[in-house]
Parts: C-alpha cells; structure tokens; sequence
C-alpha cells in the first residue's frame, strides 16, 4: 500500500500500466491511502473487503481487472489468452453478486476479446487496456449527464435526504445521486443534504459527508433511524440514492434501508428517486424477485473498526442490500433521461432508443 498525506479528493481508481491503484475507501476519511493491486486477485480481494465499493466503481474495477488479467496472462495464442480471460471472469463475477455493473462489465471485456481471438495476444492485451479505460471515461461522462436531467427535479433551496454514498467514490467521478446534487448546486441553486450514516459501513457518515463537505455543500448526518421524523416534521423535501442492480419492471436493489426509507417517502408525499446508469439495469430479470441479495460477515454488524461491542455468541444478520419495489420509486435518472412509470415499457423504450 502507498500513503498520501493530501487531503484533497483523489481519484477512486487508475489504471497504472501494469497495476491498478484504488482509493482504500475503508480508511477514509481520516486517512487517504491507496491499495495497490498487481493481481487480478488483488482486485478481486479489494471488491470482496469493501476497499472499493459502489455499483458504477465496481464495474469500472472488473474491467480494469480484466485488463490486468491479459497483462498477467502468459498465453501465446488468442485463444489462450481468451481462456485465462474466462477463467479471472468465472471467480470475478462471484465478487459481489448482487452490484449488475460488475457483470455487465465482465461480459463487455469478454465480448471484446471474443472478437478478437484471431488476433495476437499483444493485440488482445493492448484492446482490454483500451476497453477498460474507456468504461472509466463513459461513467464520468454517463454521471455528468445524470446530472444534467437530475438537477431539474431539486428545487431551489431543497434539503435532500440521500442514504448509503452514491459519489465521486463511488463512481469514476461525480457521482450518481450525489452527482444530480452537485449539478444542482453548479446551476445556482441553494442545496442543502442530509445523509443518513448507513449502518454498519457508515458511508454516508464518513464518505458522503466527507465528498460534500470538500465541496462545499451543507451536509448533515442523521442515523438511519431519524430519517422517517424528519420526513413528518417537513425537514426533507426529496429523497435521492443510488442503485446496485435495477430490474426490468424498476424493482432497484440499494443498499440496505434504502426500502424502509422509500415507504416513509411515500407515505409522506415526498418524491423518490434514483439515479443509476443504464449498465445497472439488468433487463434479464423481471422484478427484484430474482436479485441475488448479498450477506456479509455479522462481525460487521458486531463491531465498529476493530473493537467488538457485542458477544460472539449474538446472531447478527447483515444482508447487504435491500430491494425497493417500483410503485415506491417516482422516477430513475438515467444518462438518456428520466423514466417513469410504467416502468416495464418506460424501461424498454429507454434501452430501445439506447
């Protein structure tokens, strides 16, 4: 691992030749350290420890790992390199399940180099680099342009409720959900935010809090559980969050709260959107049924850092994700606009006019 004593924002992940370096997101926002990964196990570890998280960064990741994997790879045919390539793909995709980004990049690397068997491994190599460098600029461009359709919803002088980190860190750059705020702010608007900490990860408490204030951007913590009052109390006038996976009929899986937070949304009358690219929407599935919810370690659950607050001997569930049912969402900001409801066909049209 390499220090860095700045505290100005870094880039979430880089392509560094022949290694990749990630902003180790577990250690901020108190100290900013870059994981180095020389392997694809290396970024498959970095996934799987949270060192790099987010739906869009993720995927950015698994095609970068991709990449490292031809680099690595000692095939001296095409169709070698292609089988070393499945191989890292087959263990990848097992990394988090339930983030579609990473599989929709996997199966975008692969259909690249399948195009490519004939070719000598040097010009597979050389065109997985290409393809992945290219996934990190479209999500920054993607994100901008999320902004651009998002920022119309947020009226001047709004507090926005957003929960878990949907940011610069959890993208290429700018941001999902964050990346509408800041489009918001950027057109002149007066924005105000309010995160929830996220249990048991805290990334709203430590990586959105910490993304806004760099910013500049009022931003105030709440616990997961104080979000409903401020919704009665009239504190909170739009709710916006990222997405992990988006069905074909808009079921979204988020991370965990993210449904209790939309029924108390609804039930409020306060607008609920989510702000994803079209790569998490897996229209392969058709509804949140058929999303794979990931558990983690209860030890993440029983402790906070390193220190343990509870006995061993307490069962502790830590599903990391919930599933939001569509008739909840008011809307999915995409880089090709907002669609509404009816989901399934709205949906469909996007993808058809992609």
């Amino acid at each position: 691992m390499e220090g860095e004593d700045s505290l100005t924002m870094l880039p979430t992940i880089e392509w560094k030749g022949d290694h990749i370096r990630m902003l180790d997101q577990r250690k901020l926002p108190l100290k900013k350290e870059y994981y180095v990964c020389k392997a694809p196990k290396d970024v498959m570890d970095a996934i799987k420890k949270m060192v790099i998280r987010g739906a869009p960064a993720i995927g950015i990741a698994a095609g970068m790992c991709m990449a490292l994997c031809a680099v690595r790879s000692k095939a001296r045919s095409g169709s070698a390199l292609l089988m070393d390539l499945r191989k890292t793909a087959d263990t990848l995709e097992k990394a988090r399940p339930t983030a579609y980004n990473l599989k929709w990049a996997i199966k975008r690397m692969l259909n690249r180099a399948e195009r490519m068997t004939s070719s000598s491994p040097e010009k597979i190599r050389e065109s997985m680099i290409e393809e992945a460098l290219s996934i990190l600029k479209e999500d920054i461009d993607i994100n901008r342009k999320m902004g651009y359709f998002g920022q119309e919803l947020i009226p001047d002088g709004a507090t926005v409720l957003t929960h878990c980190n949907a940011g610069a860190l959890a993208t290429g750059g700018y941001g999902t959900a964050l990346g509408v705020i800041r489009a918001a702010v950027e057109s002149g608007k007066k924005v105000r935010v309010m995160a929830d900490e996220t249990r048991p990860w805290l990334q709203g408490l430590r990586l959105t809090a910490f993304e806004l204030m760099e910013d500049g951007i009022p931003v105030e913590v709440i616990t997961d559980s104080a979000a409903g009052s401020f919704m009665r109390s009239g504190r909170i006038d739009i709710v916006i969050t990222g997405a992990d996976r988006i069905a074909a009929n808009g079921d979204t899986a988020n991370k965990i709260g993210t449904y209790q937070i939309a029924v108390l949304a609804k039930e409020n009358r306060i607008p609920f959107f989510i702000a994803a690219p079209l790569s998490t929407i897996d229209t392969s599935i058709k509804s949140g049924e058929e999303i794979d919810i990931e558990f983690r370690d209860p030890d993440e659950i029983r402790r906070i850092g390193r220190k343990s607050i509870v006995g061993q001997e307490v069962n502790a569930l830590n599903p990391a994700f919930d599933v939001t049912p569509s008739r909840y969402i008011t809307g999915i900001i995409t880089e090709k606009g907002i669609i509404g409801p009816p989901y399934i066909s709205g949906i469909r049209r996007i993808f058809q006019n992609k």
